[in-house]
C-alpha cells in the first residue's frame, strides 16, 4: 500500500532539518531591486478621475426603463440640449438601448494636454450588457471638481456576453459583460501640477520597512558618493540636491531611480483555504516544536439483499429486499516529528515539492504550529 504523503513528509522533515548550520541558499539573501520599482518621489503620484456617462447603440441590453428613472433623465437633458422638445413625463422614451454608466480612469503624472489615457465603464443601472455600445461624450473630474479629460469612444468588453432568451427567460452569460474598457478613450484637457522641491526630494517607499529605509539611504549616498540621504522613518527617505544639480533635477532623479537597494520584508505566511494555495517569505522561522498529522477515515457501505419465503411458510408470505450496512473506520498512524529551532520554512517547501505534498495538508500544520506559537512569522489566511 502506498505511503500517504505525509508519511513521507515526516521522513524527509527528518532528514531536511537535520543540516540547518548549512548557509542561506541565494533566493533567500536579499533582493535587489531599483529605487523606482520599491519608491516613489513624494508629490509624483497618479490622480484618480471620474465621470457620469451614457452608453449608446446597445441591441436591447440596456437598462429597463422601470428601473432607471436617471437613464429617463439623461436622455431628456440630452435631447434638449439639441433642441428637441419632448413630453414632460417621458413617456415616449425607451431606454433599452442605453445603459447609463460611471466612467473612471487614472490621470498619470505630468500627462500633458492632448495625451490619452485609458478609461474602465461601469454600468450604473440594470443593464444587462455594455457589448457594442459606444460611450457619449463624458466629462471626466477630479477630487477638486475640475473637469481634467474628456472620454468618448465604442466599449469593449472582452469577449464577454449575456443573452437572455425570449419567453423563457433562460440567460447564458461568459465573463463579466456590464464592465468594458476603452483603450486611449479619454484624453486630458487640463494637466496637474506637480510640486517637486529642486532643493530637497522626500523618497517614499511603496512598503515601509524600516530595515530596507536605511539601506536605501545608505545605497543612494553609496551611489551618488556623498553622504545625501537621510532615512527620515520605515517610509520616508529625503536626499539633498546639490547645487549643480539643482539645474538638471531630472538626470539627478533618474541617476537615483537606478540605484540598487537590498530590500527586506516582515516575515509572514499567506493562505488561501479556498484555492490550496500557500505563499511564504524564507525568513519564515519554526521554534523547536513537535509535529502529529494524520487522517481519519469512515467509509459506510450499504447493498440490499433478497430475502424469499421458506418452504411451507404462510400464505401471503413475499419475497422482500433486505438492506445490509457494514461500516469501516480506518485511521492512519502517523509519526510524531520533531522540527529544531531555527528551522526556515523556505527549506521545508523545497522538500514538499519533491515529495508531492498537498497543499491542505501544509495548511493544517501551518495552522497548528502558529497556534503551538512555534511560527515566528504573521498567518494570513484569506
Amino acid at each position: 500500500m502506498p505511503r500517504h504523503p505525509l508519511h513521507r513528509l515526516a521522513l524527509l522533515a527528518a532528514l531536511v532539518f537535520t543540516g540547518l548550520s548549512t548557509p542561506l541558499p541565494a533566493w533567500a539573501e536579499p533582493t535587489l531591486a531599483r529605487v523606482k520599482d520599491v519608491a516613489r518621489v513624494i508629490g509624483v503620484r497618479d490622480n484618480e478621475l471620474y465621470g457620469y456617462g451614457l452608453v449608446l447603440g446597445l441591441n436591447g441590453t440596456g437598462d429597463r426603463r422601470q428601473n432607471a428613472f436617471f437613464t429617463v433623465q439623461s436622455i431628456q437633458n440630452l435631447l434638449i440640449r439639441q433642441g428637441i422638445n419632448l413630453p414632460p413625463n417621458g413617456r415616449t422614451i425607451e431606454t433599452k438601448n442605453v445603459a447609463a454608466v460611471m466612467v473612471t480612469a487614472k490621470l498619470p503624472p505630468f500627462a500633458k494636454p492632448g495625451t490619452t489615457i485609458d478609461i474602465t465603464v461601469s454600468s450604473l443601472g440594470d443593464a444587462t450588457s455594455l457589448g457594442g455600445g459606444t460611450l457619449l461624450l463624458t466629462p471626466l473630474q477630479a477630487a477638486d471638481g475640475k473637469v481634467y479629460a474628456v472620454a468618448q469612444g465604442p466599449v469593449s468588453i472582452g469577449g464577454g456576453f449575456s443573452v437572455t432568451a425570449p419567453g423563457t427567460g433562460e440567460s447564458v452569460q461568459k465573463n463579466h459583460p456590464t464592465v468594458g474598457r476603452i483603450v486611449n478613450g479619454a484624453t486630458v484637457e487640463r494637466e496637474v501640477q506637480m510640486v517637486v522641491g529642486p532643493q530637497r526630494l522626500s523618497i517614499a517607499l511603496l512598503q515601509p520597512d524600516f530595515t530596507t529605509s536605511a539601506r536605501l539611504a545608505q545605497a543612494i549616498n553609496a551611489g551618488l558618493g556623498d553622504a545625501l540621504a537621510q532615512a527620515i522613518d520605515a517610509a520616508t527617505v529625503t536626499v539633498a540636491v546639490p547645487a549643480p544639480a539643482q539645474q538638471r533635477l531630472v538626470e539627478f532623479m533618474a541617476q537615483i531611480e537606478q540605484v540598487e537597494v537590498p530590500t527586506d520584508a516582515p516575515a509572514k505566511v499567506v493562505v488561501n483555504e479556498r484555492t490550496g494555495t500557500i505563499i511564504m517569505g524564507s525568513q519564515v522561522k519554526i521554534s523547536t516544536v513537535a509535529v502529529s498529522h494524520g487522517n481519519l477515515s469512515i467509509q459506510i457501505k450499504s447493498e440490499f439483499q433478497v430475502s424469499q419465503p421458506l418452504p411451507f411458510a404462510p400464505g401471503g408470505a413475499q419475497t422482500t429486499v433486505v438492506p445490509k450496512t457494514e461500516t469501516t473506520v480506518k485511521e492512519e498512524k502517523a509519526p510524531v516529528v520533531l522540527l529544531k529551532s531555527g528551522a526556515s520554512i523556505g527549506d521545508l517547501v523545497q522538500g514538499l515539492n519533491a515529495i508531492g505534498a498537498t497543499p491542505r495538508d501544509l495548511i493544517a500544520i501551518l495552522q497548528a504550529i502558529k497556534r503551538a506559537g512555534a511560527l515566528h512569522a504573521e498567518l494570513e489566511i484569506m
